[in-house]
């Protein structure tokens, strides 16, 4: 892959987590309320919820911002597998959405695995 196509796909992976950590912040009582209101999760729970998410967001978009190292890639498809298994549960009629709120979630997990594959470990 071409560096500047490298770097071009870690900043949009960049963007986008930080963008979906920010989303999630500044509509707290929006979009990410009405998408819990729908799922078993206590309503007690829904703040709690968005935090985590939020704040995992925001941990992935600084830590692809830092380093480009294949441990960062692993971490966000593991983080990543493991909140569209949990909106799977929570909300399996999201993959049906027009807009694929998880179905986007299938290329930017083999974005991911191409980063890793040409990222040299150097730790």
């Amino acid at each position: 892959m071409n560096p500047s196509h490298r770097r071009w796909a870690r900043a949009s992976l960049v963007a986008l987590w930080l963008g979906t950590a920010g989303v999630s912040l500044l509509d707290w009582q929006g979009i990410s309320h009405a998408l819990l209101s729908g799922t078993p999760l206590p309503p007690a729970w829904h703040g709690a919820a968005i935090a985590a998410g939020s704040a995992a967001d925001a941990l992935l978009g600084l830590a692809l911002w830092r380093w480009d190292r294949p441990w960062v890639y692993r971490a966000c498809l593991v983080l990543m597998a493991l909140m569209t298994l949990v909106a799977t549960v929570l909300q399996p009629a999201l993959w049906l959405h027009p807009l694929g709120p998880l179905g986007k979630n299938l290329p930017i997990a083999a974005l991911l695995l191409i980063l890793q594959d040409l990222t040299p470990d150097h730790e």
